[in-house]
Parts: structure tokens; C-alpha cells; sequence
């Protein structure tokens, strides 16, 4: 497991970094963040203690079901896979397929950074 950086900036700096990304006229640097949110607000809304205590829940008990995790939760099933879903789009956890139709929640990172720019400036600067 690794570190995964989080940068928040607006929607048209994303793009345009996005797009330029695409054209190959910019390479992310390493140190830079792999996920983005527009807002602080939207990054609280798909981190929130509730869904942090969640990921922190998935990393020790490593639930080997959607089932199980429901259970040591304590969330309904259907809440629980819409929350993961959204995660997972983000690229907080994976969900990984397996035989008989389980789906199996993992965290790949230890640690969550984020990269909060002040003022004028921005991340790509």
C-alpha cells in the first residue's frame, strides 16, 4: 500500500489539466495528486468521518464480502455499495470480483494526503 494524494482546484483547471495531460503537453510530476475534487465541500461529502472510519474498517478487518462488511458496519447493504461505488470511482477502494458473485472491498493505500493550493496559485504551478 501507498500514499495517494489528493488535490482540490476547479473544474477548469482540472480540465484543462486533463486535456493537456491528453495532448502530452504535460506530464504529472510524481509528488503531484492522482485524484481530484472541485471543492472542498465534494471531497467532504466522499470523505467524511463516517465514510473514512469505513476505509479504516475495510484496511483491519478485510472483509471478504459486500455481506460481511454490512455486518461489522452495521449499514444497510444497498447504502453500503452505493457508498463503495462512488468510492471506487474516485479510486479510494477497489472492488474486486470474485467467484459466486462476491465482491470483495479493499483499500490500496495506507495513507490519504491532501493537497489543499492557498490563494491565486494552483498544484500545477
Amino acid at each position: 500500500m501507498s500514499k495517494l494524494k489528493i488535490g482540490i482546484a476547479s473544474y477548469e483547471k482540472i480540465k484543462a489539466r486533463t486535456l493537456a495531460i491528453a495532448r502530452g503537453k504535460y506530464k504529472p510530476g510524481r509528488s503531484e495528486p492522482k485524484i481530484w475534487f472541485t471543492s472542498m465541500e465534494s471531497f467532504a461529502r466522499v470523505l467524511s468521518d463516517r465514510n473514512r472510519s469505513l476505509l479504516n474498517l475495510i484496511v483491519e478487518a478485510r472483509p471478504e464480502s459486500m455481506a460481511e462488511l454490512a455486518d461489522l458496519s452495521g449499514r444497510a447493504k444497498s447504502n453500503l455499495s452505493r457508498t463503495l461505488h462512488t468510492m471506487e470511482r474516485y479510486g479510494l477502494v477497489q472492488l474486486k470480483k470474485k467467484a459466486g458473485g462476491k465482491i470483495v472491498p479493499r483499500v490500496p493505500y495506507k495513507e490519504i494526503v491532501l493537497d489543499v493550493p492557498i490563494g491565486a496559485g494552483s498544484t500545477e504551478e
